[in-house]
């Protein structure tokens, strides 16, 4: 839905196609970080999601449940965890991608595809087929689009295996509380709490991992987990929802194939340790979408579609890691009980617990434009101006030049790049360029060095461009 929204502020016709026929109730994600909420104020979707969430200020960016012994300021205007169950998140995304023209069908499963060099044809299980000149696979950890074009996807299986109900319980909060603090201090991988709506949330080992974990658990399965780990089992009932997730860690060895992509759980799995999955996804679709709109309307430049796996993969070789590592350290094992202590001692240095929380939070997040300043490839924070709010400034999906020089000029992008000229000291350098997500292409104030780089990113320009602003004259 992220990336059908991308695609649409282009105006590019986009097809969703969903198996299911109705949107699910399962809440397989419990919020966005920091990164992901800049996203939606970039694109001015962030009021839809503070009135359906819960603000935790100093709440993201922990790191396998330690708690940091001071809280760490990040570099963003959003500096905390968004609690907002997945169904939520799903529903507000759709919602946009249909109020910008985008077509969703539920209760469509695609069977088969091929293509060729003009476009891809699907295959739908009742029999129809489509036409499209491009398809993104945004269809899970199992994927049966990665699975035709043979993508590999090493990694590791499944270990461990988690249940998640939202259930009602007959237990006193304060009793439930007390229980649930004392299961903690041995066993991370166990959690109750409020959910809303007078609902619980519960999670809890479960006895073995189930070889098809599409298959929902029960509730009596569910209760005698709880027992096991806790003594008793809540008097859970009514469950809203019971669903299963693993520490399964895999990462597809490419995102493209021809004229079809990977996104989002399609292209990588992982344990949800740190909250990283659905945020993960969201950022992929943010980055893809803008360069395959690119493509589409003629403007890419060479090597921008490839930019997508280059950026994208790393990013997920680095979640991947994290996660890895919190997994291990959520273990009641005497050796993962020590590196813990020592990394919980470590967390009492500033710069460890930043980097952890940059890390988990995406605001870390530096693509390789080549050598520059520390600030090029990285996303550029909320900032004001005399202009706006950067962040409003860009909404339509266009890149930026912030201009504080007076003397640059993009003559030939316009369509591409809003030009917006600031007074002197607005910002910290002279002027930057920044691409349809926020990310810094270029810092200067060298008309001839602005219009070296511009093309990289935003292809040739669609007149002759002046090699600076006294040939508009």
């Amino acid at each position: 839905m992220m990336l059908a929204s991308e695609l649409r502020l282009h105006n590019v016709d986009v097809l969703v196609l969903e198996k299911d026929a109705e949107p699910s109730p399962a809440v397989r994600s419990l919020g966005l970080h920091p990164r992901s909420i800049e996203i939606m104020d970039q694109r001015g979707l962030l009021e839809r999601f503070l009135e359906q969430g819960q603000q935790y200020p100093g709440a993201a960016g922990r790191f396998a449940g330690i708690e940091p012994p001071r809280p760490i300021a990040l570099d963003s205007a959003h500096d905390y965890l968004l609690g907002i169950p997945q169904p939520l998140t799903d529903r507000l995304l759709a919602e946009r991608a249909e109020e910008l023209g985008a077509q969703i069908r539920r209760g469509t499963e695609v069977a088969a595809l091929h293509q060729d060099e003009y476009g891809v044809s699907v295959h739908l299980a009742d029999g129809e087929l489509l036409r499209s000149r491009w398809l993104v696979a945004c269809d899970g950890g199992r994927s049966l689009v990665r699975r035709l074009l043979k993508i590999g996807f090493p990694g590791e299986a499944a270990k461990t295996e988690w249940l998640l109900g939202e259930v009602e319980v007959t237990t006193p909060a304060e009793e439930l509380t007390a229980v649930a603090e004392e299961v903690r201090k041995t066993h991370k991988g166990f959690g109750i709490g409020p959910a809303g709506d007078g609902l619980f949330r519960a999670v809890v080992p479960a006895v073995a991992v189930t070889e098809d974990r599409t298959v929902s658990p029960t509730l009596e399965e569910f209760r005698t987990q709880l027992r096991a780990y806790a003594g008793t089992d809540f008097g859970v009932h009514s469950p809203r929802s019971l669903t299963r997730f693993s520490d399964a860690t895999r990462l597809a060895e490419r995102y493209r194939v021809d004229r079809v992509f990977l996104a989002g759980d399609a292209a990588h799995v992982h344990p949800p340790l740190g909250g990283q999955g659905l945020n993960l996804g969201i950022q992929d679709a943010f980055n893809l979408g803008w360069k395959l709109a690119a493509e589409i309307k003629g403007w890419a430049p060479k090597g921008l579609l490839e930019s997508y796996f280059m950026e994208r993969h790393p990013v997920a070789e680095s979640v991947l890691t994290l996660t890895r590592a919190q997994s291990e350290l959520i273990s009641s094992e005497p050796g993962p009980q020590a590196v813990r202590q020592l990394l919980t001692d470590l967390m009492a240095v500033e710069g460890v617990s930043r980097f952890l929380a940059e890390k988990i939070t995406g605001i870390g997040i530096r693509y390789d434009f080549g050598e520059g300043p520390e600030l090029l490839g990285m996303r550029h924070s909320d900032i004001s101006l005399s202009q706006g709010r950067l962040y409003e400034l860009g909404r339509d999906g266009r890149g930026l030049l912030l201009d504080t020089t007076g003397e640059l000029s993009v003559t030939g992008w316009t369509d591409r790049i809003h030009h917006i000229r600031l007074a002197r000291g607005e910002l910290e350098v002279p002027a930057i360029l920044l691409r349809p997500d926020g990310h810094v292409a270029w810092i200067g104030e060298d008309q001839t060095d602005l219009i070296h780089h511009v093309p990289t990113w935003f292809g040739a320009p669609s007149s002759a461009a002046p090699a600076s602003p006294q040939a508009n004259h």
